[in-house]
């Protein structure tokens, strides 16, 4: 009669695994593209005086910059995402299930740009650093800084920088 429940026990156990794991899987990794997002402007100004305008989606809990622009299949060359830290730290960036290309582009607290990591390979684990201590991170579209001539050194204006 024991041999029997630990069997049964066993079966049990082999038939629900799958399921729990997918269940689990679910929960711990999204499987779309988050939406909803606070959105505001922002405005890159090169340093010959080019004012570039964007609407960007605020990431500002750790659950929203965790997932940024995960399984977005496009992105429009105004828009973008700006992840807001809080105060200025080191934060290396990824590209897990994001699937175009991305420049990222870092700030200081006064929005002056420091470092611009450009045409992330979209799903790649790599690592890709901040440059040093950051205020914020902006995700544009990929070859995006290149063709606006955006260098290090340009300013950004946005409601989370400092006057």
């Amino acid at each position: 009669m024991m041999k029997r429940r630990f069997v049964l026990f066993a079966v049990m156990c082999a038939l629900a695994a799958p399921a729990a794991s997918t269940a689990w899987a679910q929960m711990a990794e999204p499987t779309g593209p988050q939406s909803g997002l606070p959105t505001e402007k922002l405005t890159i100004i090169t340093r010959d005086g080019k004012r570039h305008d964007f609407t960007v989606e605020m990431a500002i809990k750790p659950d929203q910059q965790e997932i940024g622009l995960m399984f977005r299949r496009e992105i429009a060359p105004d828009r973008g995402m700006l992840f807001d830290w809080g105060a200025p730290r080191e934060v290396p960036m990824w590209m897990k299930n994001t699937l175009i290309p991305l420049d990222m582009i870092s700030m200081d607290e006064q929005g002056v740009i420091t470092h611009i990591a450009e045409n992330a390979v979209p799903q790649s684990l790599a690592e890709i650093p901040s440059g040093g201590p950051v205020r914020a991170t902006l995700e544009v579209a990929g070859g995006l800084a290149e063709q606006l001539d955006i260098r290090v050194g340009d300013h950004v204006e946005n409601v989370i920088f400092t006057k």
